[in-house]
């Protein structure tokens, strides 16, 4: 659930449109810079949430919402403008926002305002400035740390009390780098945000006698009777608000209930070190919470996976098919001829290894076009994303990037189903083709539609608007099903795949099987070492998914994905080698399975990463399980579409390379 697609995500920037990491926008001294507002995320429920549906400070006229793209929607954005008044180098101390009323105070027995509830799920903020994220900026006695991820918090618990509190200040951080060509304009390359809590203790202005509750009136509001020192209007000298100011002996936090006065500093500094093109940097990287070592040694580790079964692959294999292809392809002297030798091996298969499989070969055709279809989405996505189209500068672009390419890619998914299905012979063209064009993206859509439901119950931002979903069966209806059907044509056109043998017209029986060629033991065996070898990687994205860190390094996931399918071919062929060895010819479908079981296994161990969210709403269950299980489906069908076609090669090598009598 981030070219054509670069070139089509317009995002709206503070005046007018541009590429948010292409063309860089210069402030003039004193000219507005906007500060929008992002969807409200939370690691306990997964469910990320508006803005506005808590009681916070609104613009005059009400928020209005950023022009967003499809991916956008699909991800849960929901970017709306906010009543912050910031001018670009122009400094302000403790400026007053608005008046809120947080609703009721916490008591036993009764049910906590939504402030309270959204503290105590441990809630977000996520704004934004110049089309960047807000850092979170956190300081106590002895540390400041800042944090390029998940934004800032809405509040706090205390440890004392357990009561929650709201952070109803914010010291706005702004740094900037000064245009060469135009040294009285800048451009913002850093935004961050160091929340507090100060209980303000204040009688409303005149100015704000008329104004609705939660909305901005004046620059004024309120009188405050005990300032702090950055408050005090009294005070010589303007300063900005401190932890010291916050934290002084005698002070209180603010409850989050009641009315509330918010308020804000602005603070601008020039960083000329730091250049625009550069800003994103450690964003990406999260100020290096996640060295580029681990990321090594995810590498090395799948390298040895693939460097040991290809050992023994070379080892099995190699020398295994040596003696074979030298047995098969000697001529019987007269005396073997006389003592009638009985052959055995692989080869006495060859009559039935190319036979259509048994259970329902249409299925199989299906399968392994749409898994060919997401194959062909995956690698072009993960390819542009390395090579810096889909930057996180451009929200939804890899959402979006992967919506489209999947649409485009029907065409291969008809092709490959319709080739797969004539050569099983099958007559019911029409049936494939209808199959895949509307199987896995049917399902996709009814899961969705159920996920929705959920979302929209939650009153999360998660829930996409009808008109979302209209585009979406458009997209369906009108662009991937007519090119899954223009892929069909031209694969029933084609000739069937061509096998070096002839089948035969009675199937031969196959003789009883040792238990470790058996379906639950190639489940197990063939999908775990795919899975050992990406598993590193798949934390990292998972954690990307679900607690919305970043993840940029697409280099390393290009690589890994090399690995995995390079791993999921050689195994399938291994376990392929060993089945004919057995004279067990129904390989399509076991082929298909042993791959695909690695899906199997992400899923499973989306059960271990669950552990470590600390959510335990149902709504989360059935989103988080749901979506899951929907993106474990996909790998599987991907990777046995990669275990089918491995051997497919390899039979066809092999069986060509002996002689049939």
């Amino acid at each position: 659930m981030r070219s054509l697609i670069a070139a089509t995500l317009l995002v709206q920037g503070v005046q007018g449109f541009y590429l948010p990491g292409v063309n860089p926008y210069s402030f003039s001294e004193g000219e507005a810079v906007k500060l929008k507002v992002n969807k409200m995320t939370s690691q306990k429920t997964l469910l990320p949430v508006d803005y506005y549906r808590l009681p916070f400070c609104q613009p005059e006229g009400g928020p209005k919402m950023d022009h967003e793209n499809l991916g956008e929607f699909l991800a849960g954005d929901r970017i709306e403008s906010s009543p912050y008044r910031i001018n670009m180098k122009v400094d302000m101390y403790c400026e007053q926002l608005c008046i809120s009323n947080l609703g009721r105070g916490e008591q036993k027995g009764v049910s906590p305002n939504k402030m309270v509830r959204a503290i105590r799920k441990n809630y977000h903020n996520n704004w934004i400035v110049d089309n960047i994220p807000a850092a979170s900026k956190v300081e106590d006695d002895t540390t400041v740390t800042t944090r390029y991820w998940q934004g800032f918090p809405v509040g706090f618990i205390a440890k004392d009390t357990k009561r929650a509190y709201v952070h109803n200040h914010v010291n706005i951080e702004i740094q900037y780098h000064s245009v060469e060509t135009e040294p009285d304009k800048g451009r913002i390359v850093r935004f961050t945000v160091e929340p507090f809590s100060i209980k303000h203790d204040f009688e409303a202005s005149a100015d704000d006698d008329d104004a609705e509750e939660g909305t901005v009136k004046g620059f004024k509001v309120a009188d405050i009777t005990n300032p702090i020192e950055s408050c005090n209007p009294g005070m010589s000298a303007k300063q900005h608000t401190r932890y010291e100011m916050v934290y002084a002996r005698g002070r209180e936090p603010q409850p989050a209930s009641g009315r509330v006065l918010f308020t804000y500093d602005v603070i601008w500094n020039e960083n000329p070190d730091l250049h625009w093109a550069s800003r994103w940097d450690i964003y990406l990287s999260m100020d290096n919470a996640i060295p580029a070592k681990v990321h090594w040694l995810s590498i090395l580790n799948s390298l040895v996976i693939v460097v040991v079964l290809s050992a023994m692959i070379s080892a099995i294999l190699v020398r295994n098919l040596r003696r074979d292809f030298g047995r098969y392809n000697r001529l019987a002297s007269d005396e073997e001829k006389a003592e009638d030798l009985e052959e055995f091996g692989w080869k006495l298969v060859h009559a039935d290894v190319f036979r259509p499989p048994s259970f329902s070969p249409l299925l199989l055709a299906v399968c392994c076009g749409t898994g060919a279809q997401l194959f062909c989405m995956s690698i072009l996505t993960v390819l542009f994303s390395a090579m810096g189209f889909l930057s996180p500068s451009n929200r939804g672009a890899l959402i979006m990037a992967q919506l489209l390419l999947y649409v485009l890619m029907g065409s291969v998914a008809g092709y490959v189903t319709s080739r797969l299905y004539k050569t099983f012979k099958g007559k019911s063209w029409q049936k494939a083709t209808a199959a895949v064009a509307f199987g896995f993206p049917g399902i996709c859509f009814g899961l969705f539609i159920i996920m929705n439901i959920v979302a929209l119950s939650q009153g999360s931002s998660d829930a996409v608007p009808v008109t979302t979903m209209i585009v979406l069966l458009v997209l369906w209806f009108g662009i991937s099903t007519p090119l899954v059907f223009f892929g069909a044509y031209f694969g029933y056109k084609q000739e069937a795949i061509e096998f070096p043998v002839n089948t035969s017209s009675i199937p031969r029986q196959i003789p009883d099987q040792p238990w470790f060629m058996s379906v639950p033991f190639s489940l197990m065996v063939g999908g775990i070492l795919p899975f050992g070898a990406c598993f590193v990687e798949l934390y990292f994205i998972l954690a990307s998914v679900w607690t919305d860190q970043y993840y940029y390094v697409f280099a390393f996931l290009l690589l890994v994905f090399g690995i995995l399918i390079i791993t999921c071919a050689e195994i399938t062929v291994l376990f392929n080698y060993f089945q004919l060895t057995g004279e067990n010819y129904h390989w399509w479908w076991r082929s298909f399975t042993t791959a695909g079981s690695t899906g199997i296994y992400v899923f499973l161990y989306s059960f271990v990463y669950f552990k470590q969210l600390e959510a335990n709403a149902f709504a989360t269950y059935v989103l988080y399980f749901g979506y899951m299980g929907l993106a474990s489906l996909g790998l599987f069908l991907m990777t046995g579409c990669v275990g089918v076609m491995s051997c497919l090669l390899f039979n066809k090598t092999i069986f060509g390379s002996i002689k049939i009598d």
